[in-house]
């Protein structure tokens, strides 16, 4: 969820974000994501702050800068075709405000500094009505920055990093359930529910040194220490990591019940693989992201599926209304079924257009404003944020179920009444 799917980070793919192989791969992400989006406000500055319009009668434009070449390509590829099924059935149906959408995308292959250029471009030079995000926290960051100095409305499809929402942003908002900080919630609710002689007592914790999954695993760590469970291994391991039989020795020498990895795309299928090989297989085995890839049954045997959790933003199955039909839409549009990121996508241009037609006008701060007091319902569920632009939710608890990665929590999106505990042992 957030950051969904990045390169050797990953969103982060983020698949949500999957992560294909994905985005987030950088060293010292959280270090960079401070540096360039001061340098992205520093970058702003030098051009015309954007003001409130909205009477023109020709095309809407709505700018954007993707990853469409480089490590993030795969991730911004679907993410684009989500953004690109939606303007197409909003011109359908007539266009915001009577006038048919544009979509003004520059590529910025992945590059924060190309990222903030560009929106500055976007803003100054092309003077695009609306924007809507990027991919990743290491690219939204920039890109947010800058739309807040030129005072535009910013809606992102992933960038889940908690350090993204500290900044005094009051234009910004993230399109998905939760952000990091709340991704381990219903995990926890429902390890709290367990019957106390039946809970898992000790946890392994090992996580990739990344923006969105590191706080994620120290969140699991607090929450479950208040539940009673010890910790008894704790790793952070390089985004270069591809070997992780050491890692996976250390954590089976420690024999603990549960083992909880901030896993951001490949790594996740590795280091299930180092742990076949010792067989050791705990009896809650929780990944973010990582499962939720359409690669991960194939990585590690479908039957050792069985049993994994992981969150998840975004599920085809769920019923939150218009998700059936996104699903089919963008089937017919692009001959494959949609992922994370394309949902991703979709939701946010949908968080933008519900705020347009609301307001009646293209003016900047009233837009924010409208969804600051909002909900919106979208194939996600309904939305609605702090003044921060942090979504006011968590993402899905999912579980793989013979086969199939079921919802098994919130009741309102489950597709499974029931959690497979404890993990089956491995299958060779």
């Amino acid at each position: 969820m957030s950051d969904h799917r990045l390169p050797p980070h990953t969103p982060l793919r983020t698949r949500s974000t999957g992560q294909s192989a994905h985005f987030r791969r950088s060293r010292g992400l959280a270090r960079a994501i401070a540096i360039v989006a001061a340098t992205a406000t520093t970058l702003a500055g030098c051009s015309a702050t954007a003001t409130s319009g909205g009477s023109g009668s020709g095309p809407l434009t709505i700018g954007m800068s993707l990853p469409l070449t480089g490590a993030a390509a795969d991730v911004a590829k679907s993410g684009y075709q989500g953004y690109k099924l939606w303007a197409s059935q909003v011109n359908a149906a007539g266009g915001l405000l009577g006038r048919s959408v544009h979509l003004d995308v520059l590529d910025n292959g992945f590059d924060p500094n190309q990222t903030g250029t560009d929106y500055t471009r976007l803003i100054s030079q092309n003077k695009d009505d609306l924007l809507l995000g990027t991919f990743s926290s290491l690219l939204n960051a920039p890109a947010s920055a800058i739309a807040a100095r030129q005072q535009m409305l910013y809606v992102e499809p992933s960038g889940g990093a908690a350090s993204l929402f500290t900044r005094g942003f009051t234009n910004l908002f993230f399109a998905q359930p939760g952000t990091t900080a709340s991704l381990p919630d219903l995990f926890v609710q429902w390890f709290g529910s367990l019957p106390a002689d039946q809970r898992p007592k000790t946890a392994a914790y090992l996580t990739q040194d990344d923006p969105s999954a590191s706080p994620a695993i120290a969140v699991f760590k607090t929450k479950l220490l208040a539940l009673g469970v010890t910790q008894v291994y704790d790793q952070t391991y390089d985004p270069s990591t591809s070997n992780f039989d050491s890692i996976a020795a250390g954590v089976a020498h420690a024999q603990p019940d549960m083992v909880i990895q901030g896993a951001v795309s490949n790594d996740g299928a590795p280091f299930v693989r180092s742990l076949e090989k010792l067989n050791f297989s705990p009896k809650i085995l929780f990944q973010t992201r990582a499962p939720a890839d359409d690669t991960y049954p194939g990585a590690i045997g479908a039957k050792n599926t069985e049993g994994v959790f992981t969150a998840e933003a975004w599920s085809p199955k769920s019923t939150y209304t218009g998700n059936a039909a996104f699903v089919s839409a963008y089937t017919g549009m692009f001959g494959s079924p949609p992922d994370e990121d394309a949902a991703n996508s979709y939701t946010a241009a949908q968080v933008l257009a519900a705020a347009v037609k609301a307001v009646g006008r293209i003016d900047q701060k009233a837009l924010a404003d409208w969804l600051h007091t909002h909900t919106v319902d979208t194939i996600v569920g309904p939305l609605k944020w702090d003044s921060t632009g942090d979504p006011i939710g968590t993402a899905l608890l999912a579980q793989w179920q013979q086969g199939t990665l079921q919802v098994v929590a919130p009741k309102s999106a489950a597709t499974s009444t029931t959690v497979v505990y404890p993990k089956p042992g491995w299958s060779n």
